[in-house]
């Protein structure tokens, strides 16, 4: 069970834009200010009273549920699609694996390219929707950890925005590798681990309304590099790409309600506007890899 309380997020918020503050870039003035605020967020009765319990909930229950409203608006897709889309540029068709498909996302971008998709999924929900999107290619039910999927049989791997959902990426690194063809390439991208640890995990109701979050794991940069290195993958590019740094108009003004819970933890920024700028400024939203498999 997770406890989820908007007020120790909005603390939480006030204390990172403290360290940052400790370190250089702000002023005393800064520093006042969020030690005010956090006095003021202690006394407000409302916001103590709105913390609600969640449960943890697995892949396969959670995209289920989630395949509804997964296309949209979902702005993680404005992060990694024109990186994937670039470096699929500098590659040539051939056999194409989007591996954790979802709703077909990536295998859209990869057969108007030329390439021969199949597309690999742990839920049905998500490959209904993936088949209709792009008719033309083959998805298949599978895993990460099990891919259905010959040896040595595509030329490229591409995954995107799943492997925060795996506890180890060794296994999976593993099948990457065994179905790609020898210099066959892989382009992977994930949530970056510093908005993972901020609670930037995709939130789902269950069917008697149960307020859940997706089984979700952070992966620092060494954990990907270990797991590819190790079985024959050599890093070609690595992005971290930035959110735009809000403008003095786009800050809110005082701060708000909590919101509803669907929208936490994105919306709880408002609480504390100024902090939650300090806090996040500089931070990666994803991480976007390209490996390449050794061979000629």
């Amino acid at each position: 069970m997770i406890h989820e309380d908007p007020l120790a997020y909005a603390i939480g918020l006030e204390g990172l834009a403290l360290l940052r503050a400790f370190t250089g870039g702000r002023d005393r003035a800064f520093v006042e200010a969020r030690l005010a605020e956090i006095r003021e967020l202690l006394d407000d009765e409302s916001l103590g009273s709105a913390a609600v319990d969640v449960v943890d909930v697995g892949t396969v229950d959670g995209y289920e549920i989630w395949s509804r409203t997964y296309d949209g608006p979902n702005s993680a897709f404005d992060f990694d699609e024109p990186v994937i889309g670039d470096i699929l540029d500098g590659i040539p068709p051939g056999d194409a694996l989007d591996a954790a498909c979802g709703t077909g996302r990536m295998a859209a971008l990869l057969a108007p390219r030329g390439h021969r998709v199949v597309g690999v999924d742990s839920s049905p929900d998500m490959l209904a929707r993936a088949r209709a999107r792009v008719p033309e290619g083959d998805f298949r039910p599978g895993t990460l950890q099990q891919l259905p999927v010959a040896n040595d049989s595509v030329d490229l791997v591409v995954c995107s925005l799943a492997l925060t959902h795996v506890r180890d990426l060794g296994p999976v690194m593993e099948q990457f590798a065994r179905v790609l063809r020898p210099g066959g390439h892989l382009v992977i991208s994930d949530m970056h681990h510093e908005w993972v640890a901020r609670g930037m995990v995709p939130p789902v109701r269950l069917p008697d309304g149960t307020r859940g979050r997706l089984t979700s794991y952070r992966h620092p940069t060494g954990d990907y590099l270990r797991a590819a290195l190790s079985v024959g993958l050599q890093v070609r590019r690595c992005e971290e790409p930035l959110p735009a740094k809000p403008s003095a108009a786009q800050i809110p003004s005082g701060r708000r309600e909590p919101g509803p819970w669907e929208l936490w933890p994105w919306c709880l920024a408002d609480l504390v506007p100024e902090a939650a700028e300090a806090a996040n400024e500089g931070t990666p939203v994803e991480v976007i890899w390209h490996f390449q498999l050794a061979g000629t």
